[in-house]
C-alpha cells in the first residue's frame, strides 16, 4: 500500500469501489457514471460480466493476463523478503534459470549452426558378389533342350546395421550413383558385354542387382560402382592433389584447403590483401603470377574431376568343381548421416520440455500473483486494526480522489453539493463572468444569422 491516500479494500480495484458505493450515493453515482470514458465504461462491464460467471468474460481475462506476464512478475518484493527471509532461496534459483536459460538458448544456437553443415560418419559396406550356374537340362517339358546359364548377383549390407532395431534399413543402391557390370567381350560380343545403371529422378531402390545370360564358361567381368556423395565431392589434379593434401573431397574443404596453403606460406599481398602472389607451385599448377580471391573458384574449376569408380574384378565361375554357387565379399567405406544429426533436429523440434516449462512458469506466476495479494491484505489489516476509525476516513477520502480522476469531474462534487459553497467572495464575480460569456456567445450567433441573412 502506497499509502493513506491511495488506500483500498484487498483484492479489489477503483472500478470495483465504484460498484460497491453506488447504493449509499445513486444520485451522484449516475451523473459520475456519466462521466466515465468509454475505456472505463468497457472495463466495469468485463468486470461485471465476470462476476456473473460469463465463460468467454472470463476466458478473455485469462488470456490478458498471459500476455502481461513478464519475467520480472516472478520476482518477490523486498517486503516480502523481510518477512519471509526463506525466500531468498527462491531468489536465487531465479537467478540460477535465468542462466541456464541463456546457456540452453547458446547451445539451440549452436545446434542450428551444426545442423547446416554437412554431419557424416563413415560405414563400412559389405558387397557381397555370388554367382549361381544352371546346367543344361536334357529334358523339358516343352520337348526343347534348355541352354545353360548363370546368374551374377550383386547385394551389400551396412555391418552393425541392427543395432536400432526400429532403424529403416537403407537399401543397397541408395549408396550409388551408378553401376557398370563390364562383361568378357569376346564371350558376349560389343552389344551385350555391358549392364548398366544410373540413378535417376524416378528411381526406385533396390537390395541388389542381379544379371543372368546364357552360358557354360567362365566369365571374367568387371563391377565399376559409383558411390553417390552428399554433398559432391571431386577428385582434384595430381598436382594440386600432392600440394594440398587432398585427394577427394567436397569443393568447400578443398577452397579451404588451398586457403591454409595460402595462409601458411604467406602468399596474400601485403599491400593488396585481395590479391595473392602465388609461389613456383601455385604459378606450375594456375598459370599465373597473381590472382584475386575472388577467382579462385573458377580458377579451381578445371582440376575438380569425378570420383573414381570402385573398381570389381570378378571371375563367374561355372567350370569344373568350383561349379554351382560361388560367393565373394568386399567392404568398402561410405559415408552416411550422423545419427546425432537426427537427434540434434528431435530436440530441436520437440516441444513437451517447452509445454511443461511454460505450465510451470504459469504456476510461478499464479504462485508470486497469491503472495503479493496476501501481503496486501496483511498490510490493509494491519492498517485497519492500528487506528480503525483514522483509517477509514483516510480510505475514504482516497476512494473519493481515485473516483475523481477516474471520471474526470471537475471541481469537488461533494462540495458543491452544500448551498453554502456558493455564497463565497468569488461567487459573484464567477456568475458575471458566465453572463458575460453567454452575451457575447449570443451575439456572435446573431451576427452570424446577420451575415448570411445579407
Amino acid at each position: 500500500m502506497a499509502g493513506p491516500s491511495r488506500m483500498q479494500m484487498p483484492g479489489t480495484t477503483p472500478a470495483q469501489m465504484m460498484h460497491h458505493q453506488a447504493p449509499m450515493h445513486h444520485p451522484y453515482n449516475q451523473a459520475m457514471q456519466r462521466g466515465l470514458s468509454p475505456a472505463m465504461q468497457s472495463a466495469i462491464e468485463r468486470k461485471r460480466a465476470m462476476q456473473q460467471g460469463d465463460p468467454r468474460a472470463i476466458q478473455q481475462q485469462i488470456n490478458r493476463n498471459k500476455k502481461k506476464r513478464k519475467v520480472a512478475d516472478k520476482i518477490l518484493s523486498r517486503r516480502v523478503k523481510d518477512l519471509v527471509p526463506e525466500s531468498q532461496a527462491y531468489m536465487d534459483l531465479l537467478a540460477f534459470e535465468r542462466k541456464l536459460d541463456s546457456t540452453i538458448m547458446r547451445k539451440r544456437l549452436d545446434i542450428q549452426e551444426a545442423l547446416k553443415r554437412p554431419m557424416k560418419q563413415k560405414r563400412k559396406l559389405r558387397i557381397f558378389i555370388s554367382n549361381t550356374f544352371y546346367p543344361a537340362k536334357a529334358e523339358v517339358e516343352d520337348g526343347e533342350e534348355s541352354v545353360p546359364s548363370w546368374e551374377l548377383r550383386v547385394e551389400g549390407r551396412l555391418l552393425d546395421d541392427t543395432s536400432d532395431q526400429n532403424k529403416v534399413k537403407r537399401k543397397f543402391s541408395v549408396f550409388f550413383k551408378s553401376l557398370v557390370i563390364e562383361l568378357d567381350k569376346d564371350l558376349y560380343g560389343p552389344d551385350s558385354h555391358l549392364v548398366e545403371w544410373h540413378r535417376t529422378a524416378t528411381t526406385n531402390e533396390t537390395d541388389g542387382f542381379q544379371v543372368k545370360r546364357p552360358g557354360d564358361k567362365n566369365v571374367k567381368c568387371t563391377i565399376l560402382l559409383m558411390l553417390d556423395y552428399q554433398p559432391l565431392q571431386f577428385k582434384l589434379d595430381s598436382r594440386l592433389a600432392r600440394l594440398l593434401g587432398v585427394h577427394t573431397q567436397t569443393r568447400p574443404v578443398i577452397i579451404n584447403s588451398l586457403w591454409q596453403y595460402i595462409k601458411t606460406h604467406k602468399l596474400q599481398d601485403k599491400h593488396e590483401r585481395e590479391y595473392i602472389n602465388c609461389d613456383k607451385y601455385l604459378q606450375g599448377i594456375f598459370q599465373v603470377n597473381k590472382m584475386k580471391f575472388a577467382e579462385i573458384p573458377q580458377r579451381l574449376h578445371p582440376f575438380l574431376m569425378p570420383p573414381d569408380p570402385i573398381v570389381i574384378n570378378h571371375t563367374i565361375v561355372v567350370e569344373g568343381q568350383d561349379a554351382g554357387k560361388k560367393t565373394s565379399c568386399y567392404d568398402i567405406e561410405v559415408e552416411v548421416d550422423d545419427t546425432l544429426k537426427q537427434q540434434m533436429n528431435s530436440f530441436l523440434l520437440s516441444t513437451q520440455s517447452q509445454q511443461e516449462i511454460s505450465s510451470l512458469d504459469t504456476k510461478i506466476h499464479d504462485t508470486v500473483e497469491t503472495i503479493n495479494q496476501l501481503k496486501t491484505n496483511r498490510e490493509f489489516l494491519l492498517q485497519f486494526a492500528k487506528s480503525p476509525q483514522e483509517f477509514i476516513n483516510n480510505w475514504l477520502v482516497s476512494q473519493t480522489r481515485d473516483l475523481k480522476v477516474m471520471t474526470d469531474v471537475v471541481g469537488n462534487p461533494e462540495e458543491e453539493r452544500n448551498s453554502d459553497y456558493f455564497f463565497q467572495p468569488w461567487s459573484q464575480e464567477a456568475v458575471c463572468r458566465y453572463f458575460y460569456s453567454k452575451v457575447q456567445q449570443r451575439r456572435a450567433e446573431l451576427e452570424q444569422i446577420l451575415t448570411k441573412a445579407n
